[in-house]
């Protein structure tokens, strides 16, 4: 008897239940994804998307890649009226800008640049688009900001879910814990500036240190910080699929990260038992909440409805102005100077990546907890309805 296994896209698919798929490669003629499963009746138009995709589009600022793309999206299916109709959506990005500088990848093609996933693709693949990195270019983001806004729409339309990054360190700049507030924060606090750090005199100086190293031929990395606002209680699920696992898994796929933590993260080593742990009261409303959230919203892996915290950190841009030592596909060490166009700094590029993998995982979540614990009447004494997850929205601001 033959087994029948189903073969998803290898290493180009994420989730179970919204599930996309990103296509394309840098210098190709676009880059785009399918997005399967997403609920019908939505109401979606390129506008939607296109906010979070100029925030993530190359050239915009002094302190980012020159590459001249526009990056507007067009739907090809999956909305009819300007509604979704549950089928797949196809999003495409042409890439405009992609054949002038051809020359700037011809000592690339022969030899590896440290750091990229040029001789690991070799090494895979045994063949790889030279041009841009293909694949591995940060490029391939715009396949996950589209549907990340999707995602976003579906969270605030069904559970007033808000998801919200922002830049607190590059380099040595850090920004002090508890200088934001993320009981207040806003995208236009986020968006005031070109680093996207909420903290205006802490903007300022990670711009400057961004702007010393690029004229240096440099680059350097740091820290995203996300945090999500009113999650519905219940999301993840015990051992293998754990929330912050799911969340650690897509965040990490994303091009230049090198680490992730959640609540605490490494500093809660450093803590007691006694120190570290959250208390629980009930609130005015009758709800069981934690006086402190060092948890970050998360325990046991299931999402508790306090703000889920989570930081992610950054290796400095690959790809410099500085002579380095490499070696060839034969083996025959030499010098390369990237001619490439690129970030400096990727961090303001990465903060509305990080929110859209984030939203894919929290709606992917919170369709499966409604497929399998809402399915029948909730137990109304210890459990909340998904859609109606805090006492003090109304379902007309949802």
């Amino acid at each position: 008897m033959w087994c029948i296994t189903e073969i998803q896209a290898a290493g180009s698919t994420y989730g179970n239940y919204f599930r996309v798929t990103t296509f394309g490669e840098s210098h190709g003629g676009g880059v785009g994804c399918i997005v399967d499963g997403c609920p019908p009746r939505i109401p979606l138009s390129e506008a939607d998307l296109q906010v979070d995709l100029d925030r993530r589009r190359p050239g915009q600022s002094r302190i980012t890649t020159y590459r001249n793309e526009t990056d507007t999206c067009k739907i090809y299916s999956g909305v009819s009226e300007g509604v979704t109709t549950g089928t797949p959506i196809h999003v495409f990005v042409p890439n405009t800008d992609q054949k002038r500088h051809f020359r700037h990848y011809k000592e690339m093609s022969i030899a590896y640049r440290p750091s990229h996933a040029d001789a690991t693709y070799d090494m895979k693949y045994g063949v790889r688009a030279v041009q841009g990195g293909g694949r591995s270019s940060a490029r391939e983001t715009i396949g996950r900001v589209a549907p990340g806004a999707i995602a976003k729409k579906i969270l605030k339309q069904f559970s007033g879910t808000e998801v919200l990054a922002y830049v607190s360190q590059v380099h040595q700049v850090v920004l002090p814990e508890g200088s934001v507030d993320h009981d207040t924060l806003t995208l236009d606090q986020i968006e005031s500036n070109i680093v996207r750090c909420p903290d205006p005199e802490y903007a300022e100086k990670m711009i400057a240190a961004i702007d010393a190293v690029w004229a240096r031929g440099d680059s350097i990395g740091g820290v995203v910080t996300c945090i999500v606002r009113n999650a519905p209680c219940g999301l993840g699920s015990p051992v293998f699929d754990k929330l912050e696992a799911e969340l650690a898994k897509a965040l990490m796929s994303l091009p230049a990260t090198k680490g992730f933590e959640c609540g605490s993260g490494f500093a809660g080593t450093f803590l007691t038992g006694s120190e570290h742990n959250d208390e629980f009261f009930s609130d005015e409303h009758g709800r069981i909440r934690t006086r402190t959230n060092r948890s970050g919203g998360i325990q046991g892996g299931i999402s508790n409805g306090e703000i889920i915290t989570m930081r992610v950190a950054f290796k400095p841009t690959a790809t410099i102005g500085k002579k380095q030592n490499t070696v060839t596909r034969e083996k025959r060490e030499t010098e390369l100077m990237a001619l490439s166009r690129h970030d400096p700094c990727v961090l303001p590029r990465a903060v509305p990546t990080v929110e859209a993998m984030v939203a894919l995982v929290l709606v992917d979540q919170l369709m499966a907890q409604h497929a399998q614990c809402n399915l029948f009447p909730i137990n109304p004494e210890l459990q909340e309805p998904l859609s109606f997850n805090f006492p003090n929205l109304e379902p007309a601001n949802i």
